[in-house]
């Protein structure tokens, strides 16, 4: 299917389909990212999608977060940097880099916090989650329930 022109402006447009086999994302997908709101697109009188060609871009990124494991909160803390109703300039993107580098950061900080907390707990040897003085001092969680509580 070809892509349809607007008729503000003549920019093009592409159908959820052609989004969908032009970034390998289902288009099942694709209504999801939208009613999440890391999407946006415009509709015709027969109310069927269409989106600009900019939207290619956000969907890759959404893409990369994905395999990441990135939740789509953040990443659409990172899409919020980006004018949801044109192509992004070059500032828009920098703006993005620098929210998502962020979140990012604080990411590798967890992760980096709880490498050092398991290391701690593995070379204790002492194998109890529920006596451990590293990760549970004075079995204080077991107050909150069963379960893990800080992983």
């Amino acid at each position: 299917m070809e892509p349809t022109p607007s008729a503000q402006g003549g920019e093009e447009l592409l159908t959820i389909g052609e989004v969908g086999r032009r970034s390998g994302v289902a288009v099942s997908a694709l209504r999801f990212y939208e009613d999440q709101g890391l999407l946006t697109s415009t509709r015709t009188a027969g109310n069927q999608r269409r989106y600009p060609r900019h939207v290619l871009r956000r969907v890759s990124l959404i893409s990369a977060a994905k395999r990441f494991g990135l939740p789509l909160s953040d990443v659409k803390t990172a899409l919020a940097a980006l004018p949801a109703d044109g192509a992004p300039t070059a500032d828009d993107w920098k703006r993005a880099s620098r929210v998502w580098k962020e979140l990012l950061e604080e990411r590798r900080r967890a992760l980096d916090r709880l490498i050092h907390e398991i290391n701690g707990c593995i070379g204790c040897g002492c194998l109890s989650m529920k006596a451990c003085a590293l990760l549970n001092p004075g079995d204080v969680l077991a107050e909150t329930g069963p379960g893990p509580r800080r992983l």
